[in-house]
């Protein structure tokens, strides 16, 4: 039996030698030719100009990637502003990597160069680089603000990051004032917040609030020491804004410690409002080491001199209720919803109580009342460069003057050279934008620009005479000669620019020409030009008006923003300007002009 095992198993090992000596199935050697070309590498993610927006101080991207080689790859290495984060050196496929899933949990806000290198068995490289930047997804639009709360679905200053504590059950309310979320008060419910950062030598706060005038008596913001060993309220330190009154009206005071002592600021009737009328009504108020001043809608209610703001053993900031340190009087939880909380390091003005107003809601605050539908903007220029519904007077650059003559009026700018007006720009990027004015021109120099806003062309920021980034914003400026003028708008859409040029339609020869009512409008689809109410030039656009970095508005000049073709400060006569948050029709362009003369 022994034998008969020995005999099979020689048999067996026989086969197998006979096979691989006969070829069956055997492995053959290619040669895989010259290594004649260096790897390449396409990085998918991410992009090229990517803008990383979060409301996290650290992100978290994911790198996306291709290598690739002729022949075989060796290494690939990937960094992020020069320090590496990953390394392969072993592939499946030994010509091919695909990377989709590689993680970087550490992105700081900033520019970031991504550089991935690959290098095949022969020495050759190959390395592509993506420049990207991470930013916070809100950039504070006012200086000296230190808080911004949206409530947009949770309860986080967009610029520090900090979430505020919750006590109780406050909620999100979809009903808001702007954006797509509001805080909704409830009882016993209330917001605090480290108040460290905001223990400065001024503050100033303003939100929206829809008033619930249940219960009769709640505090709103308060940062306040805790409260005394017979539970009673310190007001010698801190502040403390609250609301007390009936079903039927509400009054709003500020109580402001001082470290001797403490000032209220009650404006009696004038801070009173009516509780049923189911309107959100914007409150701020402001606290410097000289006074205090309350302002309900932009309007000032209480004012008056303060000595000094003292933040002793002061250790929340409470927001919507007056607990936990300023309860001694029953002000608690308010169940009113609030929207757009903003806090500041400074006390801000009531310019700039209104025109957070504006921007919030588009409701323009003034004692001027608008002559036009739309009207949100008019500089007469009668003696100074104030828009009257701000009562905002321009920045003056240069020596620009008074005419001495007008289209209306008594009086009208009068450019001079290297002359110009400035203005910020909040409140007066709207989707649809429209301008008039009365214009004498001077055709010296040759090229002018009239109405500029644009964005800062920083790639060039060192050269303020090639400014010229034209994707965002408007530029209403001429160009020509002493006999033939022509005028010209150029509208950036974001991705491009369109422009507006009627030709011979859109010239005149400014020898004899005088007052010329002018008129342009932007809409989400159309730009068009007038002169005394006649289009003289039209283009469709290929998007709506993007206004991204469009801060400043320029009047009588291109500088600073729009230089690099030389179109500088305008000699020119210009009266009447107004601005519109819509595309005038020819018709209300002609009653504008009619109503000027």
């Amino acid at each position: 039996m022994k034998n008969i095992f020995k005999i099979g198993l020689a048999a067996f090992f026989g086969v197998i030698l006979y096979s691989c000596d006969e070829g069956i199935d055997a492995l053959t050697e290619i040669d895989p030719g010259t290594d004649a070309l260096a790897p390449t590498i396409t990085i998918n993610s991410p992009t090229e100009g990517l803008a990383v927006k979060v409301n996290e101080e650290l992100a978290t991207i994911t790198i996306d990637f291709e290598a690739q080689d002729d022949i075989e790859l060796g290494s690939v290495n990937v960094s992020l502003n020069g320090t590496e984060i990953r390394s392969y050196t072993s592939f499946k496929d030994y010509r091919r990597l695909v990377v989709d899933d590689l993680t970087y949990n550490q992105l700081g806000d900033g520019d970031h160069i991504l550089t991935v290198v690959a290098n095949d068995l022969d020495g050759k490289s190959t390395t592509e680089t993506v420049n990207f930047t991470k930013e916070p997804a809100y950039i504070s639009k006012y200086p000296g603000e230190i808080l911004y709360m949206p409530f947009e679905g949770g309860y986080v200053d967009l610029l520090s990051f900090e979430e505020a504590s919750k006590n109780g059950s406050p909620s999100i309310s979809e009903e808001t004032l702007a954006g797509n979320g509001a805080y909704a008060g409830a009882e016993d419910a209330y917001l605090t917040l480290d108040p460290e950062r905001f223990k400065n030598s001024e503050i100033s706060a303003i939100f929206w609030l829809k008033l619930n005038a249940v219960p009769d008596r709640a505090g709103l913001l308060a940062m306040s020491p805790p409260l005394n060993e017979t539970g009673g309220n310190v007001l010698t330190s801190g502040f403390r804004f609250f609301r007390e009154g009936a079903a039927d009206k509400q009054r709003f005071k500020l109580n402001v410690g001082t470290g001797a002592g403490n000032s209220w600021f009650d404006g009696g009737e004038a801070a009173d409002v009516e509780s049923n009328t189911n309107e959100w009504i914007n409150l701020a108020f402001t606290i410097s080491g000289t006074e205090a001043v309350v302002y309900i809608d932009g309007q000032v209610v209480s004012q008056g001199t303060l000595d000094g703001l003292d933040w002793t053993d002061v250790n929340v900031l409470s927001i919507m209720s007056g607990a936990p340190n300023f309860s001694g009087w029953n002000h608690l939880s308010d169940q009113s919803l609030m929207d757009e909380l903003r806090i500041f390091d400074r006390a801000i003005t009531q310019e700039e109580v209104q025109q957070i107003i504006q921007d919030d809601s588009g409701i323009i605050v003034s004692d001027y009342p608008p002559t036009f539908d739309g009207e949100m903007f008019y500089m007469p220029f009668e003696g100074d460069y104030t828009n009257l519904f701000t009562s905002t007077e321009a920045e003056v650059v240069g020596a620009p003057s008074f005419a001495g003559e007008s289209a209306a009026g008594d009086d009208a700018y009068a450019g001079a050279a290297d002359s110009y007006l400035t203005y910020p720009a909040n409140g007066l990027t709207t989707d649809e934008f429209s301008a008039t004015f009365w214009y004498k021109v001077n055709p010296e120099p040759g090229n002018a620009g009239i109405l500029v806003m644009s964005p800062e062309d920083s790639e060039n920021a060192e050269f303020p005479e090639i400014q010229n980034l034209r994707t965002s914003g408007f530029r209403f400026f001429r160009e020509g000669d002493a006999t033939r003028q022509i005028f010209k708008l150029n509208v950036g859409t974001g991705e491009g620019e369109t422009w507006v040029d009627g030709g011979d339609a859109a010239a005149f020869d400014p020898t004899d020409a005088g007052w010329v009512h002018m008129a342009f409008t932007i809409s989400s689809d159309t730009a068009i030009i007038y002169f005394d109410g006649e289009p003289v030039a039209q283009n469709a656009l290929g998007a709506s008006i993007d206004w991204s970095g469009c801060d400043l508005l320029s009047i009588a000049s291109g500088a600073p923003r729009f230089t690099q073709w030389n179109h500088l400060a305008d000699s020119s006569f210009i009266d009447e300007l107004r601005f519109y948050n819509k595309a005038l029709s020819q018709e209300e362009i002609m009653e504008v002009r009619n109503t000027d003369l």
